[in-house]
């Protein structure tokens, strides 16, 4: 800016002349360059030449009127008389933030610094299910199979049959309406209920013909439909026949033997303990995933709990259920269980990650679907009745 705009004294000779400049002037006030000159009445003490140098200045107050400090151009504003030129606000030159910083920040405060947000609170660990559904459900499945099998054998295998066709249905329908597959399944259903019978009356070479018999069955079934898709739907038929019912008749063949319900009591119980196992222990203690691809919350802290367990109830099942069973049998076959249980949980969530669903079904709240509870029977049955059938025969 200018000097004139900050109350620079006027030439000589126009000392006496009032007007814009010298209003100006007085609007300012007296600058670090000497008093202000301007036309001020002389009275009698004082003539005109004497009043450019003894005028007093004008008394501004030690508490400025909007809160500024002693240059405040209001406050001298609100105390001028005769002697100053006042502006209305919008019309001063320089009354901008700029010009009266110290107004400025009284009127427009900084904001104070945002509080730190609070710690985060740790969150419990959830399994992710209802609880108690699920507690629920597995002990009425437990009483039902239990119960069937000590009362008749042939009661449990029609349950074994029923929950393979049902097994089935979830299965072949979660692959029509995730991939388009469409697995023909009248023909699986009524080969796997077949399939199982023949494994408890005919023993493995029956449940082998059954199995051959209904991927015969699928093969041909899936004439009906057009040929566009044949290979991928019957390959799909053959893989659910041979996953679902097939595995499962190795329950039906350790019935067959005279201490056929313990065995199936004890394969059943291995491998709930497994699971429940590997569930108290990694939900407690697991940090290092198994296998974060296909199951994520499976640890490996899990595992070491499901073989802890399982051998642990394999001993003790091994002595006091099965006849001419040892403990040190039942601690082989406990690590056999945890292994073959884990491998088919995470098989089962393979496939389920394929398709991109969270579980097979809905019938059994807290559990899913009857696939979700097969998951780790299925490939267990298998490595049970043949541990068994060598450490203590088939009879």
């Amino acid at each position: 800016m200018n000097d004139s705009s900050w109350g620079a004294p006027p030439q000589a000779g126009q000392a006496g002349q009032a007007g814009p400049q010298a209003g100006h002037a007085g609007y300012w006030g007296a600058t670090a360059r000497g008093p202000v000159q301007g036309a001020a009445p002389a009275g009698p003490a004082y003539d005109a030449p004497e009043a450019q140098h003894t005028r007093p200045m004008p008394i501004v107050p030690d508490v400025p009127a909007y809160g500024g400090d002693q240059d405040d151009d209001r406050g001298a504003a609100r105390l001028s008389g005769p002697l100053f030129h006042t502006r209305p606000p919008q019309a001063r030159p320089h009354d901008t933030p700029q010009a009266r910083p110290f107004e400025a920040a009284s009127q427009n405060p900084e904001p104070m610094p945002d509080a730190p947000p609070p710690a985060p609170q740790p969150q419990k660990k959830s399994a992710g299910r209802d609880l108690g559904a699920a507690i629920g459900v597995g002990v009425g499945l437990g009483v039902v199979i239990v119960a069937s099998l000590f009362v008749v054998k042939a009661v449990f295998v029609g349950v074994v049959a029923v929950a393979v066709v049902v097994g089935l249905w979830e299965l072949t329908k979660r692959l029509d309406e995730r991939k388009g597959i469409k697995a023909p399944l009248v023909p699986l259903a009524l080969g796997g209920a077949a399939m199982v019978v023949a494994g408890y009356v005919r023993g493995a070479e029956g449940a082998w013909v059954a199995m051959a018999l209904t991927a015969l069955a699928v093969l041909v079934w899936r004439f009906t439909e057009p040929p566009e898709g044949y290979l991928r739907d019957v390959t799909a038929g053959v893989f659910a026949a041979f996953y679902v019912p097939f595995l499962a008749t190795f329950v039906a063949m350790m019935l067959t033997a005279d201490d056929g319900p313990w065995r199936v009591l004890t394969f059943l119980l291995l491998t709930v303990v497994s699971d429940t196992g590997a569930y108290a222990v990694g939900w407690r203690f697991g940090k290092h995933k198994l296998a974060p691809r296909i199951s994520p919350g499976k640890t490996r802290e899990g595992l070491l709990g499901a073989v802890s367990f399982a051998m642990v109830a394999g001993a003790l099942c091994m002595e006091f259920l099965i006849d001419d069973g040892t403990w040190w049998q039942g601690l082989l076959l406990g690590l056999a269980v945890a292994a073959s249980a884990t491998l088919g949980d995470l098989g089962e969530s393979m496939i389920k990650r394929d398709l991109g669903i969270k579980d097979m079904g809905t019938l059994l709240p807290g559990h899913g679907g009857i696939m979700d509870r097969l998951d780790s029977l299925l490939p267990t049955a298998p490595v049970v009745w043949l541990l068994l059938v060598l450490f203590v025969g088939s009879g």
